[in-house]
């Protein structure tokens, strides 16, 4: 059963179980929690942000019954890699992978990316599934990119057979970013609004742009012929009793958890 307060694609992908958690279902952060610790509540995926062990195994035992297959967590390391999953990848010892992005073509191993502001993409092809972990650095490396290649590399279709689902992540009104964002997407810091960011100066006067997540991954996704473009619309750092933060760490000073988008073939 998926919590109620989970999000969920909007697509006619039937193929397919997918959803994006929220801190909504798990055990973290309960009575005999640090204070910082209590930050984590309740479904915290991530093992290094300081919660317990034991809460994590059980909110990833979670995870795994509500999509019905063995999501594989990846070492995400902001880079454009893509993973194919094998069955070697659930082995209990099995140690997590460099990787932003993975696929499977096997309804037993279900694809996972963990966030707390960055960009959760799912996709769902003819016999084959993806997700995608697109922060600012990968989405300008080309991770999108790679990995819908993947998928039609190994399931022998093309990109309009394929459904692309946004899910949270930090939002446009939110999303400070200085002149090294714009320049990794080719745009130009000219002390004006540019497509997708938004200039403004910071309360030290500094030149800042509010940057558009969404709004990027869209552009790339339309331009790789992408069948269907759904989801976005939320923002993680304006919601944070819903949805996990990294941003809002600075806001309330306590560690923020990681939540999941994940994706299985029926």
């Amino acid at each position: 059963m998926l919590n109620e307060d989970w999000l969920r694609p909007a697509w006619s992908a039937s193929h397919v179980d997918a959803f994006m958690t929220t801190r909504a279902g798990g055990v973290s952060g309960g009575p005999q929690a640090s204070e910082e610790q209590r930050g984590l509540a309740s479904l915290n995926l991530g093992r290094s942000v300081g919660d317990e062990p034991a809460n994590v195994v059980e909110n990833r035992r979670r995870v795994e019954a509500a999509v019905g297959g063995h999501p594989v967590f990846l070492k995400q390391v902001h880079g454009t890699t893509v993973l194919r999953l094998r069955a070697e990848h659930a082995l209990p010892d099995a140690a997590p992978e460099a990787a932003d992005a993975s696929i499977s073509t096997d309804p037993a191993l279900a694809c996972a990316v963990m966030v707390a502001d960055c960009l959760p993409v799912l996709f769902a092809g003819p016999g084959v599934v993806g997700a995608a972990h697109a922060g600012w650095r990968g989405l300008a490396g080309g991770v999108l990119e790679n990995t819908v290649a993947a998928m039609c590399d190994a399931a022998h279709c093309v990109p309009r057979d394929i459904s692309a689902w946004m899910g949270a992540c930090i939002g446009p009104d939110q999303f400070e970013v200085g002149a090294d964002v714009l320049a990794a997407f080719g745009a130009e810091p000219l002390h004006q609004d540019q497509p997708m960011f938004r200039f403004q100066r910071n309360e030290q006067g500094e030149a800042r742009w509010r940057a558009d997540l969404y709004g990027l991954a869209r552009r790339r996704l339309e331009a790789l012929g992408i069948g269907a473009v759904s989801g976005g619309g939320w923002c993680t750092l304006s919601e944070p009793s819903r949805f996990f933060s990294f941003r809002h760490e600075r806001v309330d000073g306590l560690r923020s958890g990681r939540m999941a988008a994940v994706i299985r073939l029926r």
